[in-house]
Parts: structure tokens; C-alpha cells; sequence
């Protein structure tokens, strides 16, 4: 499905506007290079490539692409300070270099007529598992600066500026709502050098509404996603919509990302979304969003309000989960929403089926070399609101899996740039991985076919794949081939050449 791009109108709401997107997808297709037979051949150089959707698989057989359950490693914020309290969260974080910062919204209970003390506060960690919470007394709330909010008012998308000759002063960039009291300021852009001061850089766009940030060093602009509502069909249908900045001052048009054959609907709306492009993938933008189901409840308003839910934040009238997505940055206005199923579950606490739990945190990070770790809310309006912290192997979000009964994929004709081939795998006592390496017309290449190629076994981030005279490809550098992996009780997270 595609939907015509849209624009910024008074109050932050979107116009239809020029149906653009149409001509930009049908000139990518053009543009692509193809083999002999009119294939398109995916040019993958030396980048890691993960098995996120089927970009490079031309043929499954026996085999499936799996998403992976990420695992619990229990809460490790709570927002439990006076400022803070059972609203509180939507965090965002940042990593300058190992340093992580997170920014969260600080809401404190309130009672109906009475002004909300809303703020934007930051807590810090070296090592993504333990969280502190500095007294930086840069506001005061409730009578006091002894806190760790920086800003009145929440609605803050900072991240860590990475385009090259950027000002040490303004390394640190962000875009920021007004205070829910103000009206009429719109969206501002501010700089900071250390992630604590921030000054206003310029007003970026009316209204209010704000996403993802990021600098992508692959389409070299400033790229936002950002929760958009879709009213198009005659409902009102939570989606996502995206706009670039080449200096970060005019955003143009917001646009609403093409989801395919398998859209936001009425039932399962995406309430919100955090884009980053993937630390060791920077092509390859990874999206957590909260699936938001508005007409569906697992507890009565009786059951709600025993386990200690705050009346007010929606209750249990509707309930939520977390989803993967993914954007590839040849095709920035496409969103690929592969697997429907939930990443992350409710799970076994009552508390996790109310209202506007279980939305993730934007950002992922590298808590050690083969781990990537993510941020669940959870208990949100209830007094132990806080964050859990899950995590996934090194490139582990998905992979193609081959069952005990063996399998194979057939990759889509590549050029590629390097001299040996990288695995990300795991397989069983039982299983194993061949690799075979095929010209363009599918027949194995002398040297790299199946019966030249050791069987794989094992569990690595990174095994160079060797066949019987070694692992050497560069005689085969910048012509096109097919990989093919046979493959028994295994999984293969990602690939790489080098």
C-alpha cells in the first residue's frame, strides 16, 4: 500500500499533499543493476547484512525466517522519585561514546483540574545495566532543584550527532515540544556539547508532534519517523510518517511509510515507534514500536483497580505490546513490518495488560561483544513504574532457521567487496552449515561448492568460512554470485563479507 507524502498544517496536523513517493519507488527499481537474466543484483560491498526480511533471499526451502524471544533481565530503573511517580517513562537513549544517557518524561499523580508537573529528566550509566539518576538542580519541582530534570515539559528526541564537521558544541542535537502550558511555539531544535545544557538552535516546525532523530551517514541527512494519524480510510488509524533535513533547520514534507501488504489497522495501531539505525548496520534502520489495541482488555475495571492502578492514564481498557520493524536505507520510505508477532509479550503480571504498558524504549545498545540490550515500561500507572531490561545475541533479533531436518536458502544474485566470508550462526550438537558459492547462472563455483566446504558447527558472532584450500574470495570480488546454505538444526543471524 502506498499512501500519497503529506505535509505540516497549522497545529502540527498533516494535509495530503504531492503524491511523490510513487515516482521515488519506481526510480529506485529502474535504477537497480541487473545479471544476465534481468535479475536485480544487490550490491552488499563489506556491510553486515541481517536476515531481517527477505532483501536477500531469493529461495527458502526447509527453512524459515525466525524471530526470536528476546530475554528478561529484570527492572532496572524505577521511577520512584516525587517528580517521578506512575507516568512517568518513554524513555530515549543516547550513546556518546560508552557514555549512555537516558532521557524519560518525569509526571508525577495528579487529580483532575489540577496542572500537571511535567518534565524531561536524564539518567546515566557506562555500562547500560546500571542506571543513575544525577542531581543536575537545573529546574525546580515541587519546591526544590535537588532533581535530575533538565526541562520543563516532556516531548524531547535527543541523539548524538555524527555527521562530520560538526561543532564540539553542537555534537549533542534534539528536537523538543513545548510545554504542555504553551501553545503556539511548535517544535524547536536545540544543541548541547555534554547532554545536560541545552541551548535553542532555531524553531524547527509548528505543532507539536515529534519522533525518532537521526543523522544517517547513508542518505547523508537528517532523517525523523514519526507517529503520525492516519485518517485516510475514515477511521483514525495510528501509523508512521518520515521527513529529512539536510542542515537540520526545514523539514519539507512528512510523508507516510509504506508498509506493504501489511499496514497499522483499527485493531492494532503502532501508538509509538523508536528508529535508530543498528550500531553495526547503519543501513539498516531497526524500529521498536508499541502495538496499541484499543478495543481489547484483559482486566476489569474491578481487577484493575485492586492490583493499585492509578484511575487515571486509560486504566485496563486497552492493552499493548511490543513489535519489531525494520527500514533499509535504499528504500527509506518503506517499513517492513516482517513478523506481526510480538518481540516482546505482556507476559505473567497482571499489571503488564493496562493501559500504555509494555511501550519499548527508542534505542538499542551493546552491553557487552555478544549482546544487544533494549528497554520494555513496565507497571505503567502503578507505583513500582520502572524499566526492564532485555536482550538479544549480537545480530540475534531474527534469523533463517533450518529445523532438525535440514534446510537451505538461496540468496538473490550480490556483488560483494572483501576476501573471506563472516558468519553469525549457532547451530545444534546435531546440525551444521555448508556454504556454497555460485556464479551467476546458479552452477558452484570451482573450489566453493558444497563438498569443498567443512561442515560449520558450533555458536559464533564471527566464524570466516573456510572451504578445503581456505577461506580466500577475492578472485571473486565485484563479479556477481549466489550464496547457498544448507544448512541442519541451525540458525544464521547475519552475514558479512571482509
Amino acid at each position: 500500500m502506498i499512501r500519497s507524502s503529506c505535509r505540516w498544517g497549522s497545529g502540527g496536523r498533516f494535509r495530503a499533499g504531492s503524491p511523490g513517493l510513487i515516482f521515488v519507488i519506481v526510480m529506485f527499481l529502474v535504477s537497480q543493476p541487473r545479471n544476465a537474466a534481468g535479475e536485480p543484483v544487490r550490491d552488499v560491498g563489506s556491510r553486515l547484512e541481517l536476515f531481517l526480511d527477505d532483501t536477500l533471499i531469493d529461495r527458502l526451502q526447509g527453512a524459515r525466517l525466525k524471530l526470536h524471544s528476546p530475554q528478561s533481565k529484570g527492572i532496572v530503573l524505577r521511577f520512584d522519585q516525587p517528580w517521578e511517580g506512575e507516568f512517568s517513562g518513554f524513555p530515549r537513549i543516547v550513546n556518546d561514546g560508552g557514555v549512555y544517557r537516558m532521557y524519560y518524561r518525569g509526571l508525577p499523580p495528579w487529580k483532575k483540574g489540577e496542572p500537571l508537573v511535567e518534565s524531561t529528566c536524564v539518567a546515566v550509566s557506562r555500562d547500560g545495566i546500571h542506571w543513575e539518576k544525577p542531581e543536575v538542580g537545573r529546574i525546580e519541582l515541587l519546591g526544590s532543584t535537588r532533581n535530575n530534570a533538565i526541562f520543563e515539559g516532556s516531548g524531547f528526541a535527543p541523539f548524538l550527532d555524527t555527521r562530520p564537521g560538526v561543532p564540539h558544541s553542537e555534537r549533542l542535537k534534539a528536537l523538543k515540544g513545548p510545554p504542555r502550558l504553551e501553545t503556539g511555539i511548535g517544535v524547536r531544535a536545540y544543541v548541547s556539547s555534554d547532554g545536560i545544557h541545552w541551548e535553542v538552535m532555531h524553531d524547527a516546525y509548528p505543532g507539536e508532534r515529534l519522533g525518532s532523530v537521526f543523522w544517517s551517514p547513508v542518505e547523508e541527512r537528517y532523517v525523523q519517523y514519526v507517529r503520525s494519524d492516519d485518517e485516510t480510510s475514515g477511521e483514525l488509524i495510528r501509523t508512521v510518517s518520515r521527513a529529512t533535513s539536510s542542515d537540520f533547520t526545514g523539514w519539507g514534507e512528512f510523508s507516510f511509510m509504506d508498509f506493504g501488504s501489511n499496514p497499522p489497522t483499527r485493531e492494532e495501531q503502532l501508538y509509538t515507534i523508536g528508529v535508530r539505525p543498528y550500531v553495526r548496520a547503519p543501513h539498516i534502520y531497526l524500529a521498536l514500536a508499541a502495538r496499541f489495541v484499543p478495543d481489547k482488555r484483559s482486566l476489569t475495571d474491578e481487577e484493575c483497580g485492586k492490583l493499585g492502578r492509578h484511575p487515571l492514564g486509560g486504566g485496563c481498557s486497552s492493552i499493548a505490546d511490543a513489535v519489531l520493524l525494520s527500514v533499509r536505507a535504499s528504500e527509506p520510505n518503506r517499513i517492513r513490518w516482517t513478523f506481526p508477532e510480538a518481540f516482546v509479550r505482556p507476559g505473567l503480571e497482571p499489571s503488564s495488560w493496562s493501559a500504555r504498558t509494555n511501550y519499548p524504549g527508542e534505542g538499542f545498545i551493546a552491553t557487552s561483544n555478544d549482546e544487544i540490550s533494549f528497554y520494555v515500561q513496565r507497571d505503567y500507572g502503578f507505583k513500582t513504574n520502572g524499566l526492564e531490561r532485555f536482550v538479544v545475541r549480537t545480530d540475534g533479533f531474527t534469523s533463517v532457521r533450518a529445523p532438525y531436518g535440514g534446510g537451505e536458502i538461496l540468496t538473490r544474485p550480490l556483488r560483494f567487496s572483501g576476501n573471506e566470508l563472516v558468519l553469525n550462526y549457532a547451530t545444534s550438537a546435531a546440525g551444521g552449515i555448508r556454504v556454497e558459492v555460485q556464479d551467476e547462472k546458479g552452477e558452484p563455483i570451482p573450489g566453493r561448492s558444497l563438498d569443498d566446504c567443512p561442515e560449520i558447527i558450533g555458536d559464533e558472532i564471527e566464524r570466516v568460512v573456510r572451504w578445503e584450500d581456505g577461506p580466500a574470495l577475492g578472485r571473486l570480488q565485484g563479479t556477481v554470485v549466489r550464496l547457498r546454505f544448507v544448512m541442519r538444526g541451525a540458525d544464521l543471524y547475519s552475514i558479512r563479507f571482509r
